[in-house]
């Protein structure tokens, strides 16, 4: 059996008030002269009566629904972005806004589909979220809400999120100069064509550019740049064991963690110790890192904070993309100068 949707007229009905005043104490308003006895006796009846109120009707009245939009890719599901979603989701709740997430694979069609869904409940604004930084599909439909791009940028958008990579890899050879370490140092993972190429990624392109700015104002220069596509354990191992013959490095600057993996295992083969025999820098904080003996230092992705910034950008009605500083975490990779 169907039971009856309770209605505010039921809960001032217990209440012994009128529907407006009723209305009043549940919706908060500011300027309510009804004392404090009536306001406990509308909450006590609408939590007796199980009331909920109808966020549609309340969505036409005031023209807010309170529901955020946040499309992605892959980042719902994806372990290493994950924190886009908590940074997000948490700076909602304290803006008492729900977030809808929708995740697309990155198809086109379910880009477009998720988007109708969202525009269609009426939500306050749009958050496009990318697992990696990158130039964000936004389909050509009428957006007429806030919209931030988060991880990525739009050319019809301009107000974005991103890691600041560029200071990330300033900091990235502040570092080394700090534990005394001027020569000798090897660029692990270095990739033409994400740097200015034809598969350009614009973070990995200011990461590149942060660290050679910062090496070149140094004096410094690269004993050698060990190029791969993928930036994966497998590679950091190979091209470290590869550039062992030729020369040892006395550090080696990893463009992410998964590399350093890679290299922390062929040092070991080699029976070097870190940062003793060859120290090492890294990028992103993946979670593994802490778990390297000695830990890893490396320049974080900070996508907690990145998430949460994209929120409020969105709720603040801002108009310009947004640098997020990437966090240092130093462990004992690097020597102590």
């Amino acid at each position: 059996m169907t039971k009856k949707r309770v209605t505010l007229a039921d809960v001032a009905r217990l209440a012994g008030l009128s529907t407006t005043a009723a209305s009043m104490i549940l919706t908060g308003r500011p300027d309510t002269r009804l004392s404090a006895d009536a306001h406990a006796k509308v909450h006590a009846a609408a939590a007796s009566l199980g009331y909920r109120p109808n966020v549609a009707a309340r969505a036409l009245r005031t023209d807010k629904s309170r529901l955020i939009a946040f499309i992605s890719d892959y980042v719902a599901t994806t372990r290493f972005a994950s924190g886009l979603i908590r940074g997000a989701l948490a700076a909602a709740e304290e803006a008492k806004h729900v977030m809808l997430v929708l995740e697309t694979g990155g198809e086109p069609a379910r880009e477009i589909q998720a988007l109708e869904a969202a525009l269609d409940r009426q939500v306050d604004g749009v958050i496009f979220a990318a697992m990696r930084a990158r130039e964000v599909f936004v389909p050509d439909l009428p957006i007429n809400v806030p919209t931030v791009m988060l991880n990525g940028t739009s050319a019809r958008f301009p107000v974005s999120v991103l890691p600041d990579e560029y200071r990330g890899g300033e900091q990235a050879v502040a570092l080394l100069k700090a534990a005394g370490i001027n020569d000798g140092i090897v660029l692990l993972g270095h990739n033409a064509e994400q740097e200015a190429g034809l598969f350009r990624s614009e973070s990995i392109a200011q990461r590149f550019a942060g660290i050679r700015a910062a090496m070149q104002s140094a004096g410094m220069t690269f004993l050698a740049e060990l190029s791969c596509w993928n930036w994966e354990p497998s590679h950091g191992y190979e091209l470290t064991r590869k550039q062992l013959k030729t020369a040892r490095p006395r550090a080696i600057l990893c463009l992410n963690d998964r590399l350093a993996f890679g290299a922390y295992q062929a040092l070991g083969e080699a029976g070097l110790e870190v940062p003793d025999d060859v120290a090492l820098v890294s990028f992103d904080n993946d979670e593994l890192a802490s778990y390297l003996r000695p830990g890893l230092t490396t320049i974080g992705l900070p996508h907690e904070d990145m998430g949460r910034r994209a929120v409020e950008l969105l709720l603040s009605d801002a108009n310009a993309p947004e640098l997020v500083t990437m966090p240092i975490i130093e462990r004992g990779s690097l020597p102590r100068a």
